[in-house]
């Protein structure tokens, strides 16, 4: 019994001695996490929107046979840009050339007639005053004269009129643009009754985009735009590849007025397109900027986090602590978020690492660069004590990292089981001792 107690006293005193080793470690804290922080900075910036619209033509003419008549020819191509007065379609004229002959020959007996009543006029005046003839002749005399005169100025406005409608057989542009489809195909009668709808002439140099705002942004609009200062509100026009046309309009029309069928008020801006590009019609994605917004800051998407309450960010307070932060976004640009309420100016926002942070736990803030990836800020900052951090995988520093935590803490724990073993080899001492 004796040899047994010598032999186990090493024993114990080694199990005392681990026991109070890994006592005093437990207590030690990690170091706080770190993290990459951009620094909120308030600036001026454009209000853009980007909203949904359609182009239309900045005039737009239909072509319309204006007299009756058989169509003959078509003259222009489809869809081909024609100028003011350019030819488009011939319809037949000669029942029009034979009205105007038949007016004018009507305005030539007109003629004819007021020469002999002019005639007979001029001679009752000169036999008036020697009392040849009675006052009821030369009355009749005269108003012979007025009435041939008025059927001569007749005859001139159906001579004119027969003249025009011989015009309009041959059908002209009203307006430069581009000419569309044929609507009515030659060897048809046209104008009979109505006018005929031949074809559209839109003048697509300028065009108008149309496009409509909800009556909740009216105010910040207003204020946006007096901020601006006079400075003219431009509309982007993006491409269906999401490029952006290289021609910027600007904004033309605003309603005040708001559709009580869609809550929204009605907006237009006028886009250059000397090369033809942009087409009437085309459901385009405009890009407005409609003023400027003041004391905004611009914030990596990264950094932006959402839940059930409102979009937020996590920023390291002047103690070192992490903050939640609310805000308030107006758009993205650039690969940021536009944050225009819910940060002050100067605060550190976490754009990396915020896996590793809690709300009121400390965190070491570390400048963040956009060139690193996301969640590397940390790593990157900590140089070569990552791999201390996960050190599962690697072999023989897996059982120092597990007691202590630390990488120098974790060596004194590594040690014991060296000394484990002693014990065994022992008894043949502690026999001989406790003999002597």
């Amino acid at each position: 019994m004796r040899f047994r107690s010598a032999a186990a006293l090493p024993l114990v005193l080694s199990l005392c001695l681990l026991a109070a080793c890994g006592g005093e470690e437990a207590p030690a804290q990690p170091p706080p996490p770190e993290v990459g922080v951009v620094q909120a900075r308030a600036a001026d910036l454009p209000l853009t929107r980007e909203i949904g619209g359609r182009l239309a033509g900045f005039r737009s003419a239909d072509v319309r046979a204006r007299v009756p008549g058989v169509l003959q020819k078509r003259v222009y191509e489809e869809g081909s840009d024609v100028r003011e007065g350019d030819v488009l379609f011939l319809i037949d004229p000669a029942p029009l050339q034979a009205a105007l002959g038949t007016a004018q020959a009507s305005l030539a007996q007109a003629q004819a007639n007021y020469a002999n009543a002019k005639a007979n006029a001029d001679r009752a005046r000169q036999l008036a005053p020697t009392d040849f003839i009675s006052r009821a002749d030369l009355d009749n005399a005269l108003a012979a004269e007025r009435s041939a005169a008025a059927a001569v100025q007749a005859g001139k406005a159906a001579v004119e009129s027969a003249r025009i409608n011989l015009g309009y057989a041959t059908v002209r542009a009203p307006i430069s643009g581009r000419a569309g489809k044929q609507q009515v195909t030659e060897g048809a009668l046209v104008g009979q009754g109505t006018a005929t709808l031949l074809t559209t002439v839109d003048q697509v140099d300028p065009l108008y985009a149309n496009f409509s705002i909800g009556v909740g942004e009216l105010e910040q609009i207003r204020r946006a735009r007096a901020a601006a200062q006079g400075q003219e509100a431009t509309v982007e026009v993006v491409l269906a590849d999401g490029s952006v046309y290289e021609h910027a309009g600007t904004l033309d029309f605003s309603g005040d007025i708001v559709d009580p069928a869609t809550g929204a008020i009605s907006m237009r801006a006028l886009i250059p397109n000397p090369d033809g590009r942009l087409l009437p019609g085309t459901y385009v994605t405009l890009r407005a900027r409609l003023g400027q917004l003041q004391g905004v800051f611009a914030i990596p998407q990264a950094a932006v986090q959402r839940d059930a309450k409102s979009a937020y960010v996590m920023v390291v307070g002047g103690d070192g602590s992490v903050m939640r932060r609310d805000v308030s976004l107006e758009r993205a640009e650039a690969g940021n978020w536009i944050v225009s309420a819910g940060l002050q100016d100067g605060e550190q926002v976490i754009v990396s690492g915020l896996q590793k942070v809690q709300e009121g736990a400390p965190a070491k803030a570390v400048p963040w660069s956009p060139a690193a990836p996301a969640g590397a800020g940390g790593n990157a900052a900590a140089g070569q004590q990552a791999p201390a951090a996960q050190p599962g995988g690697e072999g023989q520093q897996a059982p120092q990292a597990q007691p202590g935590g630390e990488g120098q803490q974790a060596q004194p724990a590594g040690e014991a089981p060296q000394q484990q073993p002693q014990p065994d080899a022992a008894p043949e001492p502690a026999a001989t001792d406790s003999e002597g």
